[in-house]
Order: structure tokens, then sequence, then C-alpha cells
């Protein structure tokens, strides 16, 4: 089998690295698992095991590591080296190019990341045949198909950590312009972000003081998955306006889940998202990537989220809202659809096959 450098913890690339883990043991149990970090937040007898394996760890296996593409230069034996880097820009800057070229092959989860790999590395040794993909999943036993809440209000939701990217700051705006007081609507924001600190109440505070604050609701981190989904099953729509994405659990999760999403149309996530399960806006730019806090504006560039955007991510919100209140709004089964086919154990196989 192989030797796994992965994280296992809540966040993206724990999750990432968590659920292959599980499947690739179930197909045998001989993976070793190499933690980045202390394990935290899952019990699994899988992960121990694995950790254990390290002790009867054949070195000249092949080596796969789930992390990001400027931390790629330290592996596990002799075996040939696969780096699987969750990124979210167009371009590399050197520290990332050289990080990859330490690598024999690249996974990588998007048809979209595969040509960002040979477009930013076509004079390097990498070639069509040495970058696979590896979709990510979501789990179907938790994130299972749910009726439309019975609410009265119709709820929006977003999940993910408190960020430019994932256009926070463009949601609350269409939020506030796509409603009034007298709408029967609410927005629940579950964007806890461990890496910013006081940002945190920063960001709570625009989002409670705006307009419309007192019909936003600010969900603190959940501590399971079952947690996660308890909350978005109250939920009627995601909305997720992210200029770039490395892949977007949450989305999936919402998804397979029969909600209905609301989505742009450019980078990682157009591995699952198609205009027949969302309702997708439309990216006629793009821009350099600049938040002052993750991006400095000298590595690549990400989604333009001008007017038009933001009057069709409005539209959108109108409609479900219209629906639900009209009692139209019926369960998304195209999501559910898609869900089905971009599961955890799906993942592990496709990268079994990418060695």
């Amino acid at each position: 089998m192989i030797n796994l450098i992965a994280p296992i913890n809540t966040l993206g690339y724990g999750v990432a690295g968590y659920n292959i883990l599980k499947e690739l043991y179930k197909i045998d149990n001989s993976v070793s698992l190499y933690p980045i970090s202390q394990p935290q937040d899952f019990e699994s007898e899988e992960i121990y095991a694995a950790i254990q394996n390290q002790e009867k760890c054949l070195t000249d296996r092949p080596c796969v590591k789930i992390w990001h593409q400027n931390d790629l230069m330290t592996r596990v034996g002799t075996g040939k080296y696969i780096g699987f880097p969750i990124f979210e820009l167009n371009r590399f800057n050197i520290k990332e190019i050289t990080s990859l070229h330490h690598c024999d092959k690249i996974f990588v989860c998007s048809k979209w990341a595969k040509q960002i790999i040979l477009k930013n590395l076509h004079n390097a040794k990498f070639k069509d045949e040495d970058v696979h993909v590896v979709p990510l999943g979501v789990d179907n036993n938790i994130f299972s198909p749910s009726a439309v809440s019975g609410r009265k209000s119709t709820v929006f939701f977003n999940c993910g950590k408190w960020e430019k990217r994932k256009g926070h700051d463009i949601l609350l705006e269409c939020f506030n312009n796509a409603f009034s007081e007298n709408d029967d609507v609410e927005l629940w924001m579950m964007c806890d972000n461990p890496f910013i600190g006081e940002g945190n109440k920063n960001w709570q505070d625009l989002y409670k003081n705006s307009k419309l604050g007192s019909k936003i609701r600010i969900i603190p981190r959940q501590k399971t998955h079952q947690d996660v989904m308890s909350i978005m099953r109250q939920a009627d729509c995601g909305v997720f306006p992210s200029r770039a994405e490395g892949w977007n659990l949450e989305l999936l999760e919402m998804m397979a889940m029969g909600k209905h999403v609301i989505t742009t149309n450019y980078s990682a996530h157009t591995e699952f998202c198609t205009p027949v399960n969302s309702r997708l806006i439309n990216i006629d730019n793009l821009e350099t990537a600049f938040d002052g806090v993750f991006f400095d504006g000298r590595g690549g560039m990400w989604a333009e989220l001008a007017q038009e955007q933001k009057d069709v991510t409005i539209e959108y919100m109108r409609d479900v809202h219209t629906l639900k209140q009209d009692g139209q709004l019926t369960i998304n089964q195209n999501g559910i659809d898609t869900g089905k086919q971009f599961s955890w154990k799906n993942s592990a196989q496709e990268l079994i096959n990418g060695l």
C-alpha cells in the first residue's frame, strides 16, 4: 500500500486526510500514517492502527503527502513520492514551484487544478500523465438527504472560515440589498477562523451591525460533523460566492443533503457544481488575489466579483426566498445525485488508481 502523510483534524486538509486514510485502511490495513501534528477531534481505530504501522513500514512503498503546495519538500521512504496539494489560486510563487519539484507525481482534486499545475510547470518534469485528479468526497452516511426545512423563515447558510476569498464581504452586501426588514429571511454564518484571532470578532461585528444584522445568526465552530449536519438540515440554501476554492467541502455537503446552493462558476468546485445542481454565478474576469491577511497580491489571481456578479447573487437569493414562501421550494435531487458520486470511498480508490 502506501505511506500517507496528512493532518488529522476538522480543518479542510485534516478532513481530507482523515476520510481518505479511513477508506484506504478498509482496502488495505497495512497503510502507514505519518500525521502532520497530533491527530485531533477524531476518535478512530483506523488512525491509531495506521500510526502503529509505522513500525513495520516498507520504506520503498509510495509516499503520498496531503498538504500545502509550499511544504512538500519532506517525505517518508525512498519510493515514488506524490504530493497532493489543495490550492486556490491560478499561479504559484517560487517557493511553491520549488516545493512541487520535489514530487515525482502530483495529485489534485479537480480538473481545474490539473490545468493550473500543467500551465505553471509546463517546462518542468510534469506531463499530463504525471498529474492525476483525485476528487474529494462527502460522507453520505452523515450528510444524507434531508427534507425542506419546516421553518417559516427562508434560511440562507454559509460555512467556511472568515476570508475575503470566501466572498464574505460580498455575501453581506448581497443579503442586505436583496431583502428588507419585512422579509422573513435569515442568514446563518458558521465561519470561525482559527488563524485570525481578534479578526473573527471584526467579521462578526461587521455582520451584526449591518442593516439586517437582526436577521443574521453567528454560529460557533461545531465539534463534530453530526453537529454541522444538524445545522445544515435546518437551512434552505447554501450561499458560497467564493472568489476561489481548493474544493469547498461544505458546499458539497449541503448539496448531498438536497439543499439548494448558490456559488461562483470558477475554481475547484466546478468539479461537482453544474447548472443542473447549482445556481451558478458566472465570472467574467480575474483579479489579483489580495486581502492583506492571507494573500499579499504577489501570487496568483482569483475571480472578480463585480456588480454583475452581485446582482446575480441577489436575484438567486430572492428567487429561493420566493419559492420557499410560496411553498414551492423542493429538495435538490440533482444535488443528492451528485453527492452520491463523490464519496470518500471513491476518493481512496482513485488515489490508488493514480499510483
